[in-house]
């Protein structure tokens, strides 16, 4: 059994790996790993990623599914800064 932050760590992993051909089970298997979190803490530190999966998930599938598969382009980047931004905010997130 994973503890809560090896369960966040795969949900990081999962955010910074996701492309448009694996968002799906990547996103399945975020809230599959969010539901087993024990506490709201975890949650709670888990959730900026979370969000950003779910926001991938909406683009890509607003954008169509069109022949180029993308990956972790700039988008994501400009994703990870906004997520740095958020867990810094109080202290220990």
């Amino acid at each position: 059994m994973l503890t809560g932050d090896q369960k966040l760590a795969e949900i990081k992993r999962l955010y910074y790996q996701t492309s448009r051909a694996t968002i799906k089970e990547d996103l399945a298997r975020a809230i599959d790993l969010i539901k087993s979190m024990t506490s709201e803490e975890e949650r709670e530190r888990a959730a900026v990623y979370m969000d950003g999966l779910s926001q991938m998930r909406s683009d890509w599938n607003r954008k169509g599914q069109g022949s180029k598969v993308e990956g972790r382009g700039s988008r994501v980047e400009g994703r990870s800064s906004n997520i740095d931004r958020r867990t810094s905010k109080g202290g220990s997130r």
